[in-house]
């Protein structure tokens, strides 16, 4: 019994870190992005702690019902470093934009919610093709890598000139952090984010030092509700969100695929799982609206924890995410996580997405790249990566909609591949 209970509480604390390492960078880079101050980015984390502990629990205990990890999309990232610039541009404040953001998410919540209810969800799954999925991934591993490289070099906001010694130390954390993941064994490997991440910030402060923010907060408080302030509704927000919930449903899909395929030994999922985890997905974008911070989704990386740990039982991933829950509530212990310096943790975050662009690129590798493949991926990549480097001020003039839209070449691209594999059928 006795060492029962410890094993329990081993593979809890090492899933709780898994947990933690995957969270902690992303409210740095929207920090970075919206200009938040440490305050701002102190509630941020706490926020994010508490809604990935929340919305994990709920979809293992009652959505797709597996070890997943429910951590900030990847996909949101990008909608909103691209929301901020096309706001500023449009001359809104960084508040205004994020109100914004908020409806978004409460939208695409409700149409993933709808999708569930209804089961549509496993309707549409014949369009996420390997092609399909491994050109999102491959996009998502573009677009995103342009804003952490950015925050890498110290040049997130106004570019005046790359600052060395911190780019230096943030290309000395991605190395690290790569070369933990791919040749480091056991615990060096299980987390190599995480010691990518604290050995970067021993060596930021070590060599360049900083005073320390500090910030009167209470031993113990709940998550602010609406931090950012109440919704803001606009009708072009409509057609982003629904793109993005379909988008999304190739999230749950390839997690539930990966994680079962690690339990299991083979890939494999239900209708009425794949109903559940939309369904869900819709609740959780909801209640990440409400407490203003950036949607989750499914996390296919759990699988690989669970390759490396063996650890295939359910109830310790539960109880992290109850304990990551908890944390949430001692603002002093987010205080200190938030302190990590922004290029270390740009570093470590973009280095988390080498294997993703890699599983991207085998996806589109899968199937046999004949001439109309080649393609639809040509036309594809040309359009949506070529609208990443149009300056936002183009679509300036534009209704809001259009600005949405175009201004994403992630969802350009996707969708692009999306209507030209289903318009031209192979012979």
């Amino acid at each position: 019994m006795k060492n029962r209970i410890t094993g329990v509480t081993l593979e809890t604390t090492q899933w709780f870190v898994f947990l933690l390492a995957s969270s902690v960078a992303l409210p740095i880079v929207i920090g970075s992005i919206f200009e938040l101050d440490f305050a701002q980015i102190s509630g941020l984390m706490q926020r994010t702690f508490f809604v990935v502990g929340v919305t994990s629990f709920l979809q293992g205990a009652f959505g797709h019902r597996l070890p997943i990890m429910e951590g900030p999309a990847g996909l949101w990232i990008s909608i909103f470093a691209v929301m901020a610039y096309t706001g500023a541009e449009a001359g809104k404040s960084y508040t205004e934009t994020l109100q914004m953001l908020e409806a978004t998410m409460l939208c695409t919540g409700a149409f993933l919610l709808i999708f569930g209810i209804f089961r549509f969800s496993h309707k549409v799954l014949f369009v996420f093709t390997p092609l399909v999925t491994g050109a999102f991934l491959f996009l998502l591993t573009v677009q995103l890598s342009g804003t952490f490289l950015r925050g890498m070099l110290g040049i997130q906001q106004e570019v005046e000139a790359i600052h060395l010694t911190e780019a230096g130390i943030a290309f000395f954390t991605f190395f690290l952090v790569l070369g933990l993941s791919m040749f480091g064994k056991g615990a060096l490997k299980s987390y190599a984010v995480l010691l990518g991440i604290v050995i970067g910030w021993l060596t930021f402060e070590a060599v360049i030092g900083r005073e320390a923010n500090q910030t009167d907060v209470a031993v113990f408080e709940m998550p602010e509700w609406l931090a950012w302030g109440p919704p803001s509704f606009d009708w072009s927000v409509l057609p982003l969100a629904f793109v993005t919930a379909v988008i999304l449903l190739s999230n749950i899909v390839a997690s539930v695929v990966a994680v079962s395929q690690s339990i299991h030994g083979k890939p494999s999922y239900t209708y009425s799982q794949v109903d559940r985890g939309s369904s869900f997905l819709g609740v959780t974008h909801g209640i990440t609206a409400m407490f203003s911070s950036v949607a989750n989704v499914p996390l296919a990386s759990s699988s690989g924890f669970i390759d490396l740990t063996g650890q295939k039982s359910k109830r310790p991933f539960l109880y992290a995410s109850l304990l990551l829950v908890i944390i949430a509530f001692f603002p002093p212990l987010v205080a200190f996580i938030s302190n990590i310096p922004s290029p270390v943790a740009n570093a470590a975050l973009l280095a988390t997405f080498v294997q993703l662009m890699g599983l991207g690129i085998s996806n589109i590798a899968s199937e046999h790249l004949d001439q109309r493949r080649l393609t639809i991926i040509g036309v594809s990549f040309l359009l949506g990566i070529g609208l990443m480097f149009l300056p936002a001020e183009v679509f300036q003039g534009m209704p809001a909609l259009v600005q949405n839209l175009l201004s994403n070449g992630l969802l350009v691209g996707t969708v692009m591949v999306i209507i030209l594999e289903q318009l031209w059928k192979e012979r």
